[in-house]
């Protein structure tokens, strides 16, 4: 019986297929608008943390003074850290794969006839650690030139392009200020990170380097530290914390003159951020399936009027009003199921196109296409069910006499 009512079922959408066509139209454009939203937030989510991992592996940073909660230099004023501080942490906080002290500041880098304004970092080898940095030629710090701070320095990509254009720039000399300093590395390129910031646009010192002719004093700005695989970052967090308020001499009940930052906290923050926005998104394209179902309900009213005469003599030979009702319904189901697979195929095409336009991950959303496509079929069955009821309950002679 259900075998039959599926035939009359495309039988029937074969004699309007124009129609048909556009009764499905809505359920396909919201079972596409799902998906696509779906999965494109999926891969923005996926995006937004390959971008902001670039910073860093269980990266945590330490900068002196409470955590900014408006405007910049909103934060409020506190002793900057020093390097006991620094040597503290390796002494006393386990769990820890590096520790790597830094000051910066924004400085006119110069090359025969290019100048560029860049950020220059003074810190140790520790740092491309923390960072997650590789090296695209030459070498890193050795310890004589940490210890002795030489006048040695290594730039990003971006700094090598504005003053070197396509020439080497390993062992060449620019100025800083008014001294020079020997080129003895060119890190890999990472791009643009979060926020837009260039990660290329650097130039790494020694500290000490960096202390006696930059900054003048031996105060440390912030520290990096990575954490090792499988420790907890909030642990090491919390054993930090400890340790900066007894060596800042911070009282109980008073706030930390410091705050600490966790890259994975961060990535956690903006993860659900951009899944509660697609769940949104999501959310409002799904109305488009009820709008759908509504044209189903429509057109299915404007099939049953149509066959009033064949719906009586059905009933008037012997047809049971439970299969007038299954062969109507069967019916809606089957143009909703339709508009299920096109919208389907129209979602995943979309997304693919849109992920290759924006050099986002395509991420293949199995349950969300299991999801949309079930939901257009219950679209099918609740809005296709009270014309099915109609034709059902129709009276045999009444409907014979239907012209």
């Amino acid at each position: 019986m259900l075998w039959n009512a599926f035939i009359l079922a495309l039988r029937a959408i074969r004699r309007n297929v124009m129609r048909s066509i556009l009764t499905i139209l809505g359920i396909v454009i919201g079972v596409a608008s799902v998906i696509a939203m779906v999965m494109l937030g999926d891969g923005t989510t996926a995006y937004v943390t390959q971008d902001i991992s670039k910073l860093g592996s269980n990266m945590l940073s330490i900068s002196p003074g409470q955590e900014p909660k408006g405007p910049p230099g909103s934060g409020g004023k506190a002793a900057l850290f020093d390097l006991d501080d620094v040597e503290a942490i390796k002494r006393e906080i386990t769990g820890i794969k590096a520790t790597s002290p830094v000051g910066n500041t924004s400085i006119n880098a110069v090359f025969g006839n290019e100048n560029y304004s860049t950020t220059v970092y003074g810190t140790d080898n520790d740092y491309f650690i923390v960072k997650d940095w590789e090296f695209e030629s030459g070498r890193q710090f050795s310890q004589s030139e940490l210890q002795s701070g030489k006048s040695v320095c290594i730039i990003g990509e971006t700094v090598k392009e504005e003053l070197f254009g396509a020439q080497d720039p390993i062992g060449t000399n620019i100025r800083l200020e008014k001294f020079s300093c020997k080129v003895i590395g060119l890190l890999h390129s990472k791009g643009a990170a979060a926020f837009g910031m260039d990660q290329d646009d650097l130039i790494v010192t020694p500290l000490k380097m960096f202390q006696r002719r930059l900054s003048g004093n031996r105060d440390i700005s912030s520290i990096m530290i990575s954490v090792s695989d499988g420790v907890s970052t909030q642990q090491v967090q919390e054993d930090i914390k400890l340790l900066f308020r007894e060596r800042r001499h911070i009282k109980e009940g008073d706030e930390d003159d410091f705050h600490i930052r966790d890259m994975k906290d961060i990535i956690d923050t903006l993860s659900s951020t951009t899944k509660m926005l697609t769940m949104l998104l999501g959310a409002v394209a799904a109305i488009s399936l009820l709008v759908g179902g509504i044209g189903i309900m429509n057109i299915m009213l404007v099939s049953v009027t149509e066959r009033t005469r064949e719906i009586g003599i059905r009933l008037a030979i012997g047809a049971l009003e439970r299969e007038v009702l299954l062969q109507f319904l069967v019916e809606s189901v089957v143009l909703s199921m339709l508009g299920g697979i096109i919208g389907i195929i129209l979602g995943i095409s979309i997304t693919a196109v849109v992920t290759q336009i924006f050099n986002i991950p395509f991420i293949f959303n199995e349950g969300i296409i299991l999801i949309a496509f079930l939901f257009s079929a219950i679209v099918g069955i609740g809005f296709g069910y009270f014309p099915a009821r109609k034709a059902a309950k129709m009276n045999p002679i009444d409907a014979l006499r239907h012209e």
